[in-house]
């Protein structure tokens, strides 16, 4: 990955260093903030892992080296005046060290209050959680216990009711069928590896 006018940034103003801000991709959610030398810039342009610099400790560290709660870096952006860099990432797991979402305190929000497209990030972030745990009683955990192919049988059937609702039944028994179908394309798609923001993605391509 290259960062437009590298080598204009300004990395005298701070002793050689600069502020990084990480922003989840996904939500635009402010994740944290950290800084960065030129060698933790470089490192995290050259792996895809956001890496800093630790004041404290004097040296470069990886964000989740000891958690496993990485950073992965979808694109570095420097500011208007050459001194701070925006980096969307996608986060593997909490960003906090207390297990949050993100470092900055923010309301806590009921899905119903979030943003749609936001809670559908949000979401795939719980069902990725569930792949990755497998909380023991979780109907998701069920889900991908049973395999790639139950998961994808039972997607067919809430197709089919999703269209029985559509001829048959009222609007809230097809946005409630349309709701199961959605969430059960999106345990498939993580089953294999997927992730809906792929099929977002295919979406907007076809649009453009």
């Amino acid at each position: 990955m290259k960062l437009e006018r590298f080598d204009e940034i300004a990395w005298d103003k701070l002793d050689g260093l600069i502020p990084a801000v990480v922003q989840d991709q996904r939500s635009s959610r402010v994740l944290m903030v950290g800084f960065m030398n030129q060698l933790a810039l470089e490192q995290t342009l050259s792996s895809g892992r956001v890496t800093f610099f630790s004041r404290s400790k004097q040296r470069l560290w990886t964000k989740g080296e000891t958690s496993g709660n990485y950073l992965a870096v979808h694109e570095v952006a420097l500011d208007c005046d050459d001194d701070t860099v925006l980096i969307q990432a996608e986060p593997y797991g909490p960003t906090c060290h207390r297990g949050t979402e993100s470092c900055f305190d923010a309301p806590d929000y009921s899905p119903a209050q979030k943003d749609p497209l936001t809670f559908l990030r949000t979401l795939e972030q719980l069902i990725a959680q569930r792949h990755s745990d497998r909380p023991e009683g979780s109907y998701t955990t069920r889900l991908f216990n049973s395999g790639t192919r139950a998961i994808a049988q039972k997607l067919g059937e809430e197709g089919v009711e999703t269209a029985l609702a559509a001829v048959v039944q009222g609007d809230d028994e097809l946005v409630g069928e349309a709701a199961d179908l959605t969430f059960h394309l999106m345990v498939l798609l993580r089953a294999r590896g997927l992730s809906f923001d792929q099929v977002l993605r295919k979406l907007i391509s076809r649009h453009s």
